[in-house]
C-alpha cells in the first residue's frame, strides 16, 4: 500500500506540473507556433491581401533567390550581424570587467545602475537622436569634423553610399549596452575566490588573467550573447526603417525590410512569407552552429 500511496503521489505531482505548463504552451501555441505553420503555408502561394491565395509551390522561393536585392541585402545583414557580435563581445566584457575590479561595492553599485539607465530610452527615440542630432549636415559629427580643420570631410553620412551602411553599424557607440554589461558581469561575479587566488599565486594578473581566466569561465554568457546578437541581426530591420527605409539605392537594404516592404507597402504577402521562412532557417542554422561550435562555461570545465 506504500509503494501505490508513493506512486499515486508522484503521478499528482507529475500532473501538477503539466497543469502548470499546458497554459504557456497554448499561448505559445496560439501566437507563435500558429503564426509559424500559417507563414509556412502560405509561402507557396500568391497571397495578396483581400484576395484568395493561389497556389504556386517554390515560385516566391525562386523569385526571392533571383531578386537583385537578395545577394546586397544579405551581405549587409551579415556585415551588420558581424559587426554587432564584434563590439558586443568585446565592449561590454571590458567594461563589466573594470566595474568587478572596482574594490568598493558601492562603487561597482553605482556604475551597474549608469550602464543599466539607457535600457529605460525607447529605440526608436535613439535612433532618431543618432539622425538628427549626430549624422545631418549640421550634426555633431560634421560639426566636430569642421571643428579640427577638417570640413572637407564633411556630408550627409546616412545618405552617402560609400558611409551608410557603416554609419547605421556605428549607431550605440561607444557599445555599452546595459543588458550585456549585466550579463557579463554576473558571469564574472560567479568565478570562484579560489580561482582568482590561484591564478594570483601562478603570476597571472592583468590582461593575462582576464584572457586566460576570466573569458573561459564566462563562455556560457557569451555564447547567450551571440546567440541574441545573431538573431536580432538576422531579422531586425527597425533601425534601418527608421534611418534610411533602405536607401540610397539600396545599399542599406537587408532581408527583413524586404519583407516588411513586400507584405506590408506592396501587399504581397505570400512573397513576404517565403523571405520570413529564408530568415527562419537562417536564424535556426546559425543558432545550432553556435551551440554547437561554441561552448560553454560548464563544457570546457569537463
Amino acid at each position: 500500500m506504500a509503494l501505490g500511496s508513493a506512486g499515486s503521489r508522484t503521478l499528482r505531482f507529475q500532473l501538477g506540473c503539466y497543469g502548470l505548463v499546458l497554459p504557456t504552451l497554448a499561448l505559445l501555441g496560439v501566437f507563435t507556433f500558429t503564426p509559424m505553420i500559417w507563414a509556412f503555408s502560405k509561402s507557396l502561394t500568391r497571397y495578396e491581401i483581400g484576395e484568395d491565395p493561389e497556389w504556386v509551390g517554390v515560385s516566391n522561393y525562386r523569385e526571392y533567390l533571383s531578386d537583385p536585392t537578395f545577394l546586397a541585402s544579405f551581405a549587409n545583414m551579415l556585415f551588420l550581424t558581424a559587426f554587432a557580435v564584434l563590439v558586443r563581445l568585446i565592449v561590454p566584457l571590458t567594461v563589466a570587467k573594470l566595474i568587478i575590479s572596482l574594490r568598493s561595492e558601492r562603487h561597482r553599485h553605482f556604475y551597474r545602475i549608469l550602464f543599466l539607465v539607457p535600457i529605460v530610452i525607447p529605440g526608436v527615440a535613439t535612433q532618431l537622436i543618432w539622425r538628427t542630432l549626430v549624422y545631418e549636415q549640421s550634426g555633431l559629427v560634421n560639426r566636430f569634423l569642421g571643428a579640427v580643420g577638417l570640413a572637407a570631410w564633411q556630408h550627409g553620412w546616412l545618405t552617402d553610399p560609400r558611409t551608410a551602411l557603416w554609419a547605421i553599424a556605428f549607431i550605440g557607440f561607444p557599445f555599452v549596452g546595459g543588458f550585456e554589461v549585466l550579463i557579463y558581469y554576473a558571469g564574472l561575479a560567479t568565478i570562484p575566490e579560489s580561482v582568482n587566488d590561484s591564478a594570483r599565486i601562478d603570476g597571472a594578473t592583468g590582461a593575462r588573467k582576464f584572457l586566460m581566466i576570466d573569458v573561459p569561465m564566462v563562455l556560457s554568457q557569451i555564447r547567450l550573447i551571440v546567440a541574441l546578437t545573431v538573431i536580432a541581426g538576422v531579422q531586425g530591420f527597425e533601425s534601418i526603417l527608421i534611418l534610411t527605409k533602405g536607401q540610397p539605392g539600396f545599399r542599406t537594404m537587408v532581408p527583413g525590410l524586404w519583407l516588411y516592404f513586400n507584405g506590408f507597402s506592396f501587399q504581397r504577402m505570400g512573397y513576404a512569407c517565403a523571405i520570413g521562412v529564408i530568415l527562419f532557417v537562417v536564424i535556426a542554422t546559425l543558432t545550432a552552429l553556435n551551440l554547437r561550435y561554441l561552448r560553454s562555461t560548464e563544457e570546457v570545465q569537463a
